[in-house]
């Protein structure tokens, strides 16, 4: 072939490719997307983050990018592609599990390509905890803690609780039934402040730590009467219980609510002033679960807990059992709420011998007081003073006695007063039950001749025991509470 030849052939083929250009049949190479690889973790509700897509299109044409996303939300979800990075900026939602992030380009001759990065969205302010806790440790104010079952604080071992944390339990009946419980020997040390109150309460419960930092203690979905979600706060300790072993001597028992095959759940001993920490503004709700027929899990139980552990500021919420529960022991305990109880309000047992100062009891659906004497041959006195009870309200009303005391309690009640209406209600103190028990400025809102009618059998009315009266708590440190949040220590 000569030259002039292969020239021609070169022009004839280059006629060619130009037409088929200027006829718009050029191919042009398809746009490329590669998202990172591996799966990404970012937290649960963070904000500003943002994921680089590498990307691939002929220089001759132009693209632009959707992104659509799973679990978070994009702030630029459609633009221009300009050079070989596509950066998705995003907000994480505040919901844990699984997410992503898919770019698709497409450019200006139609063709497209996809790629999606895959998200791991965790919430590391919720820290569940399934197992005792055997080593000191410190629950923070910024997480909420779920109980995954019974959790124990061991012998020896300090559990600290900053203010305006969250503990939650899950649901759980029977031996699964979820609760935290101080052995004798440990220590909790949960020091809450008025402004920033610890929490105990369910899981149902949507009460966030942004609440606690506002404000805002109610819960925001639970009424105040729904108990039983979960069980409750059990503090043990090594102080004298009246309950003894078949020689008559004092001995250590299992606290009620927990199973005889976990050895925490031992009580009692021979050391008055014990200490098992420090327990002050704290609200414990909607808890109480079931663990057998007829058997459930007070609020706050105080099983042989000594005289150097501080409890003051407390608050108990439609707990299924009984508000706050003695079982011996030294512990003085004061400024306290119990309202809406499933059974008791106050209730005590084996001889605790010490003093509550400073307390509201709103509407239990068992007795406002279930005081109970020695089951052994130990024999203490503890003391109820400066309280104020309501017992009927228009919505509800106790379903047992306004003072249940048997003949053997050795009891001192003072400054305690019974707001009105009381109507229909019992009280059962008589003469002979009463033998142990002193009153003194003990009152009921009800007139001179309707007070007999309260004395169980319509009996004579105790010494100290009067009609009239006046509120006795000092409400005013107990404005940080929920029931005081929600109008229920309105006018007392």
């Amino acid at each position: 072939m000569n030259i002039r030849l292969l020239a021609t052939l070169f022009v004839a083929f280059g006629l060619f490719f130009s037409a088929c250009k200027d006829e718009g049949t050029t191919i042009f190479d398809a746009p490329s997307v590669t998202a990172p690889s591996g799966v990404i973790s970012v937290e649960a509700g963070a904000t500003g983050l943002s994921i680089d897509f590498s990307v691939s299109i002929d220089p001759d044409v132009t693209a632009t990018y959707q992104a659509a996303g799973s679990g978070v939300t994009i702030s630029n979800s459609s633009g221009s592609v300009s050079g070989s990075t596509i950066t998705i900026n995003f907000d994480a939602g505040n919901a844990a599990g699984a997410g992503s992030i898919t770019v698709t380009v497409t450019d200006s001759e139609g063709k497209s390509d996809a790629a999606t990065a895959v998200l791991d969205i965790s919430d590391e302010s919720i820290v569940r905890v399934t197992s005792n806790i055997t080593a000191d440790a410190t629950w923070s104010a910024d997480k909420v803690y779920i109980l995954g079952g019974r959790i124990s604080v061991v012998d020896g071992v300090t559990l600290t609780i900053e203010p305006g944390a969250i503990i939650k339990g899950e649901a759980g009946t029977g031996p699964n039934a979820t609760a935290l419980l101080i052995a004798r020997g440990a220590k909790l040390m949960a020091e809450g402040t008025a402004a920033a109150p610890i929490i105990f309460t369910s899981v149902a419960d949507e009460l966030t730590s942004d609440d606690i930092k506002n404000g805002n203690f109610a819960s925001p979905n639970l009424d105040p009467d729904i108990s039983g979600l979960w069980g409750g706060l059990i503090v043990l300790g090594k102080a004298k219980i009246s309950a003894s072993n078949d020689d008559g001597e004092l001995s250590e028992v299992q606290i009620e609510g927990i199973p005889t095959s976990d050895p925490n759940g031992l009580y009692g001993g021979n050391e008055d002033g014990d200490n098992s920490g420090v327990l002050k503004y704290i609200s414990i709700r909607h808890g109480g679960s079931n663990i057998g027929e007829g058997n459930e899990i007070n609020g706050l139980t105080l099983g042989g807990v000594g005289s150097g552990t501080v409890i003051e500021n407390i608050e108990v919420v439609a707990n299924q059992d009984d508000g706050i529960e003695w079982f011996g022991g030294t512990v003085n305990v004061k400024n306290v709420v119990v309202w809406n109880a499933g059974d008791d309000g106050i209730d005590t047992d084996q001889s605790w011998a010490g003093t509550l100062d400073n307390f509201v009891v709103v509407t239990p659906s068992g007795s406002c007081f279930e005081l109970d004497g020695p089951e052994g041959t130990y024999v203490a006195r503890h003391t109820i003073q400066n309280g104020t009870v309501v017992a009927v309200t228009s919505s509800r009303k106790i379903g047992g006695s306004l003072i249940d005391v048997d003949s053997s309690t050795p009891v001192d009640m003072k400054n305690i007063h019974f707001v009105a209406p009381l109507e229909g209600e019992g009280l059962t103190v008589t003469e002979d039950e009463v033998a142990n028990t002193t009153f003194e400025n003990v009152t009921f809102a009800v007139s001179a001749a309707v007070l007999p009618s309260l004395m169980e059998q319509g009996g004579a009315v105790p010494a100290g025991i009067s009609a009239g009266g006046s509120p006795q708590a000092n409400v005013s440190v107990l404005s940080w509470t929920w029931a005081a949040q929600a109008g229920g220590l309105d006018g007392l």
